[in-house]
């Protein structure tokens, strides 16, 4: 996984699994899966697994994770291989990432936006194009085209001229923006547990008593939707209206009541209350806009609550004199085990 991703668990996921546990009856729901480091976990132990995020790029990241070289053949295409030299071989075109994100986009505005060179973004229109026409004709299955995109979001991050977000481009060309965008077929498994895939707001995730639900919530004022926008627009293939510097796609309707300090504590609590299953697990960060105490003290009012302290990890760190600043921060996981009276009246 090449992504650098905000509040990402790859760090800590084994201890986190050591958790979590084994495999039961029910599924396990990875509710804000992020790049998926967790929700890949979990499968690997044997759990069945749903991953979800209001972010379609980042579901169908996290998707891609967990399916197995059986679930997508490419039959049609002649196998995974060849459908990946077809997309490496394609002519560019001139699509909506070469307008908005590359150079060219002064062309029609005052901003170049240096996302991408012109020749990399005319292959991720190319790809992407390819990619839409296939599904349409029905070439790919749904699981396989999650495949493809995610390998394409993978080859577009590694030559982005970012500093690890796509909150904004660079000033100056990084040597890896440089290099030619390549898909690189992901390492697949021979087999592996059902998966299933959502990109819904996380109070909309359907589960029952006898899932179990993972929550890895923002906890810092840092907006998914916007640091992401392109990823997203690759994921989705639209053409958004975009605008500023930036050419950042809307989001605000995407924007989460988790990254707001005086909204945060009330959502995660509404959020776990309402949740029909009974066993939940709850990441959170002594960075954030909920104090640990306060966290603990108003999970106590839904069920029984366990605080197991994991290993501190790095802060975020986009660029070298953020590094240079930065402290290391604590991370936590709750388990809260609701009652049965409970359970049911929530249902």
């Amino acid at each position: 996984m090449s992504f650098r991703y905000i509040g990402s668990k790859a760090r800590v996921v084994e201890t986190i699994m050591d958790r979590i546990g084994l495999p039961n009856s029910g599924t396990f729901i990875d509710a804000f899966s992020g790049t998926g480091a967790v929700a890949e976990a979990a499968s690997r132990a044997g759990w069945k697994v749903h991953v979800n995020d209001h972010l379609s790029s980042s579901a169908i990241m996290s998707f891609a994770r967990l399916v197995s070289k059986t679930d997508v053949l490419f039959s049609k295409l002649g196998g995974y291989a060849s459908a990946v030299e077809v997309l490496n071989s394609l002519e560019p075109q001139r699509g909506f990432i070469w307008r908005e994100y590359s150079p060219a986009s002064s062309q029609h505005c005052s901003v170049s936006r240096m996302y991408f060179t012109e020749g990399n973004a005319q292959k991720i229109d190319a790809i992407r194009g390819q990619i839409r026409e296939w599904r349409s004709r029905e070439d790919i299955s749904q699981s396989e085209e999650r495949v493809l995109i995610a390998d394409l979001m993978r080859a577009a991050n590694r030559v982005a001229n970012t500093a690890g977000t796509y909150g904004c481009f660079l000033s100056r060309w990084q040597r890896q923006s440089l290099d030619d965008l390549v898909i690189e077929p992901a390492p697949l498994r021979k087999s592996a547990p059902r998966a299933s895939m959502s990109a819904v707001d996380v109070a909309a995730v359907p589960c029952s008593p006898e899932d179990t639900v993972y929550l890895d919530p923002p906890y810092t004022k840092r907006q998914y939707a916007a640091y992401y926008h392109i990823l997203e627009t690759i994921a989705l293939g639209d053409e958004p209206e975009v605008d500023g510097v930036c050419g950042i796609r809307p989001w605000r309707e995407k924007a989460s009541d988790f990254c707001y300090k005086t909204r945060a504590a009330k959502a995660i609590e509404m959020l776990i209350d309402a949740l029909p299953a009974r066993r939940i697990f709850l990441s959170y960060s002594t960075e954030g806009h909920v104090p640990i105490t306060l966290l603990g003290d108003a999970l106590s009012n839904l069920g029984a609550v366990k605080l197991h302290r994991l290993q501190n990890i790095g802060r975020y760190r986009p660029n070298r004199a953020a590094s240079e600043a930065a402290s290391d921060v604590g991370e936590v996981l709750f388990y809260i085990e609701k009652t049965a009276q409970r359970n049911d009246v929530a249902a």
